[in-house]
């Protein structure tokens, strides 16, 4: 009893711990009771937020520490929705982004300041700063489309980068105002905001992907990276800020930088979901509950006037310019529904809007009371907005998210394709490659199939020691982990054989894999340059194998480059790779350079226009293999080389690829690369075989003649010494 008179608890609310404990309560126990009855968990939060907060039963207060989180989830919100989108989706449809930013920001500013005009009786200037606020949205409902995983449609890219295009408008129409009635607007003003953005934008864009790259290249830490990123975010809002634009601008842009360099199915991607769901993002939410003031319903016919055309204007021109921009791009219905549900939840921008427009004194009355540019009715009615709208965005975006996550699970069942196999085996020897290999199989996986990712480790019997049994123990943890981080499982195999080849052989013909990665060997070099292991897996093993050698990990790389033979669209697995290769470009967000004769090129040209994947490509002859050296000046430091080989006796080999060791290990020995070996059939005769029994028959002949030559000479030299 001592120490609990100790306490305080009066309210609000002083104690941190009990604070953040109660505000752990409300993250983990809202969603969980809001679910049970059908209501979108992030309308749980902001009710949550509504009852413990200043305007409820008083348990917390919007203290700094509230705000903080607030802000912080604010800004990863939309850090993941640059993060999340995809960049070739979005380029595809910048026109459409356009048109819907210009329709949901013209069509609440026209109507809003008519009936702000004309209906609120509000002056000018006041009726065009709240309408304003009307155009702004924020992604409130972006996590539910998330948790349904159609963040890559179509109608949640246009709904994100009209977010944009409104905020940006929106807030310069804040400035302007604002410096109008501080009489200090000009031209300069206006040049300065222009130059500034401009800087910014050069800065973001121009200068943080380099030191993103060089970060990642050199660092591959966990928690390093997890900061970094965090970091890059908020210096990115901060000189968003500096430039005179809103901070979540920044963090927007700070997430289209970082798209490129944090692939969607990595450990880091995890990590930077997980955190946000888990804190930052909840923090937010309760702190928008915390705002609404639901005594403004008991205020006076004054306030639920307001609040009414607020509401009204602001659903109704929402709805308006979703469904207008649906009709003129020919959308589906569900995803007019989907950009209405996004575009329409109101909070941060629109608070901040408000707020500046409350806070700017006009004049005095003649009792001596301020006269406002956005009185309190309209600070009211605006807080119930906040409530409304993401009310009803959420019930629109849950229900659009549903069908459309039904509607494409549908299409990938009714899709005519072929039953292919999928599974993966990426062979693990070295330590030190575990990490990249595993992320390249990984990368191989298709997200539609329930591909199985195996991770091999082999001891051959004559190395089979309590050592080796311990290192081999331990390159599998160390896959098993790092494929968990990333919400990737893989089935690990140890395996004590004969040789080390032949217990990869095995495993992939007892599993039926269909893509082996194996690491390439560290003694490479002009005369073993795949090593006798690779080579042996190579002529036993018909399925399409990678070998792999990279010297930075996967996702710092700009674009792919591959060299490919004549006749290489002839094989039985060209599709297979063809299609492998163009999932990884679109994963790791980067283009694609094709070296190929016309036929070839021609191809993979008409593969890809079929193809619903959006990857940028290139097409440049290449026929002239004796000139395999004009590589070595093409490739960039941030490239990946990709070499299309083929077995001994089929249509794709030419003499020329023999030449492959000597060139790639003196003149390709920093770059990354990869040598694929495409599924052949397997043929009862194969020149390949026959050549390398040949050469094994003639060598074991050799030999044999060799040491009967040295005991004819010995018994010789016996005769001669009697």
């Amino acid at each position: 009893m001592i120490l609990l008179s100790s306490l305080d608890f009066s309210l609000p609310l002083q104690n941190p711990v009990i604070i953040f404990s109660l505000v752990l309560f409300i993250i983990l126990f809202a969603p969980i009771l809001f679910n049970k009855i059908k209501v979108p968990h992030i309308i749980g939060l902001i009710i949550a937020g509504v009852i413990v907060g200043p305007y409820g039963l008083n348990l917390l207060k919007r203290d700094s520490s509230i705000v903080l989180f607030g802000t912080v989830g604010l800004l990863y919100i939309m850090f993941l929705a640059g993060l999340e989108i995809d960049l070739a989706e979005f380029k595809k449809n910048r026109q459409r982004i356009l048109v819907f930013g210009l329709l949901t920001f013209i069509f609440p500013l026209v109507f809003g300041s008519l009936a702000s005009y004309y209906i609120l009786g509000y002056g000018f200037l006041s009726s065009l700063l709240l309408a304003s606020m009307f155009s702004t949205h924020t992604l409130v409902s972006y996590p539910i489309a998330s948790k349904y995983g159609v963040i890559r449609n179509r109608a949640v890219s246009m709904t994100v980068g009209g977010t944009m295009i409104t905020d940006i408008l929106a807030l310069l129409i804040l400035a302007g105002i604002a410096g109008m009635t501080k009489e200090n607007v000009s031209s300069a003003f206006w040049v300065q905001l222009g130059v500034s953005t401009l800087i910014f934008v050069g800065i973001v864009f121009a200068v943080f992907p380099i030191v993103i790259r060089w970060f990642f290249k050199h660092f591959d830490d966990s928690i390093s990276q997890y900061i970094f990123v965090l970091a890059m975010v908020f210096l990115a809002s901060f000189l968003a800020e500096a430039a005179g634009i809103e901070a979540i601008i920044g963090a927007f842009f700070s997430g289209l930088v970082l798209n490129k360099f944090v692939p969607h199915s990595s450990p880091l991607m995890n990590r930077i979901d997980f955190v946000g769901n888990a804190l930052f993002i909840p923090f937010f939410l309760i702190s928008v509950g915390m705002l609404v003031d639901v005594t403004v319903l008991v205020k006076g016919w004054g306030a639920l006037k307001v609040a009414g055309v607020i509401l009204f204007v602001a659903l109704a021109t929402k709805y308006l310019a979703a469904w207008l921009t649906q009709r003129i791009f020919k959308l589906k219905k569900v995803e007019g529904t989907m950009i209405f549900g996004l575009s329409s939840s109101h909070a941060a921008a629109t608070l901040a809007i408000i707020l500046v427009g409350y806070n700017i004194i006009t004049g005095e009355t003649a009792s001596g009371e301020p006269i406002r540019l956005l009185n309190e009715d309209v600070l009211n009615g605006t807080i119930l907005l906040i409530l409304v709208s993401c009310g009803v965005s959420s019930f629109v975006v849950e229900g659009a998210s549903k069908k459309m996550s039904l509607d494409q699970d549908q299409e990938d069942a009714n899709a005519v394709t072929e039953k292919v196999n999928e599974k993966i085996l990426v062979s693990l020897a070295y330590p030190d490659m575990v990490t990249q290999l595993v992320d390249f199989g990984i990368m191989l996986k298709s997200k539609k199939s329930d591909t199985s990712i195996y991770a091999l480790n082999v001891i051959a019997d004559e190395v089979a020691t309590h050592q080796h049994t311990g290192a081999s123990k331990k390159i599998i943890e160390k896959a098993t982990a790092h494929a968990a981080a990333s919400e990737n499982s893989i089935i690990p195999i140890t395996r004590y054989d004969s040789s080390i080849s032949n217990g990869i052989v095995y495993t992939i013909k007892e599993h039926s894999v269909a893509d082996v990665v194996i690491g390439m060997h560290k003694q490479a070099d002009q005369h073993s340059f795949l090593g006798t292991k690779a080579e042996n897996i190579i002529r036993k093993v018909y399925e399409t194998i990678y070998i792999y050698k990279p010297t930075q990990p996967l996702n710092t790389f700009k674009r792919i480059v591959v060299a490919m033979p004549p006749n290489a669209e002839t094989e039985p697995g060209f599709l297979h790779w063809l299609r492998k290769l163009m999932m990884i470009a679109k994963e790791a967000g980067i283009s694609v350079n094709f070296y190929g004769v016309p036929a070839t090129n021609d191809a993979i040209l008409k593969v890809i226009e079929r193809s619903p994947d959006v990857v940028k490509v290139s097409f440049n002859e290449f026929n002239n293999w004796d000139d395999f050296l004009i590589f070595s000046r093409e490739l960039k430091p941030n490239d990946l080389f990709i070499i299309v080989s083929s077995r001994k006796g089929y249509d794709s080999h030419i003499p020329q690829l023999n030449k492959l060791p000597y060139y790639l290990s003196n003149y390709f020995a920093e770059q990354s690369l990869i040598v694929l070996y495409p599924k052949q059939l397997e043929s009862g005769i194969n020149m390949g075989n026959i050549e390398q029994a040949d050469s094994h028959l003639i060598e074991t002949i050799t030999e044999q003649f060799g040491v009967i030559g040295k005991a004819g000479k010995f018994v010789k030299d016996l005769f001669k010494s009697k």
